[in-house]
């Protein structure tokens, strides 16, 4: 007869199994979402309440810079959201694209934070050259928005959404060409919250609908 007086090993399953997920993978669907909303509304107001400021000669508002930067800062928000649910597509180019498009974001997200503290060197050649990624990362989102109608991982209303709110660039060149800065401001803002502040409002109500599961 033999007496173990060795303790029994830990069963490690049970701990594994038990142990609560640090990140609830719909939770940032819904916290990305929640954010890209709130940045476009708080844009489209800020539009309106600016309508009459002559985009060349005028000075813009503090509040109306501030609001434009959060707009972009819920666009990074959305853009996590579509590579951590792969929404361009598994491969390393459709995710090499959404980096490429983080990367265009944070440099115009500079160009705002110079025109909000130093709008005095607006002038100057290398934050005219910054501030072009501005317009290009609006080019970039709506690329985005075809890749993921045509990708197909997210379903419903978010696989065709990103491609209503992406086109926000492509109609506001034209109609600030041709209309007047009152029209121009208005449209815009409509724009911004049909598009992005209802696709925000998606992801954040139906975060299923881009594959992620509750935990």
């Amino acid at each position: 007869m033999t007496i173990n007086t060795s303790p029994p090993p830990a069963r490690t399953d049970t701990v594994v199994a038990s142990a609560p997920s640090a990140t609830d993978p719909t939770l940032l669907v819904r916290l990305g979402g929640l954010a890209m909303a709130a940045g476009a509304a708080a844009w489209a107001l800020g539009t309106v309440l600016t309508y009459d400021i002559d985009p060349v000669a005028g000075e813009y508002p503090l509040a109306y810079k501030a609001s434009s930067l959060l707009f972009q800062l819920g666009l990074v928000a959305l853009v996590a959201v579509q590579l951590r649910t792969q929404a361009t597509g598994t491969g390393r180019l459709a995710r090499g694209f959404l980096h490429a498009e983080h990367v265009m974001l944070g440099l115009a997200i500079a160009a705002s934070i110079q025109w909000m503290v130093a709008p005095d060197l607006s002038e100057n050649p290398f934050f005219l050259a910054l501030d072009a990624f501005w317009p290009l990362s609006m080019l970039g989102m709506a690329a985005i928005g075809i890749r993921i109608a045509i990708a197909g991982r997210w379903r419903g209303p978010a696989r065709v959404w990103p491609a209503v709110a992406e086109t926000w660039v492509l109609v506001m060149l034209p109609v600030s060409g041709l209309a007047s800065v009152e029209v121009g401001s208005f449209v815009g803002a409509a724009h911004l919250l049909v598009g992005y502040t209802a696709l925000g409002v998606i992801l954040a109500v139906r975060p299923q609908l881009t594959g992620v599961r509750d935990r």
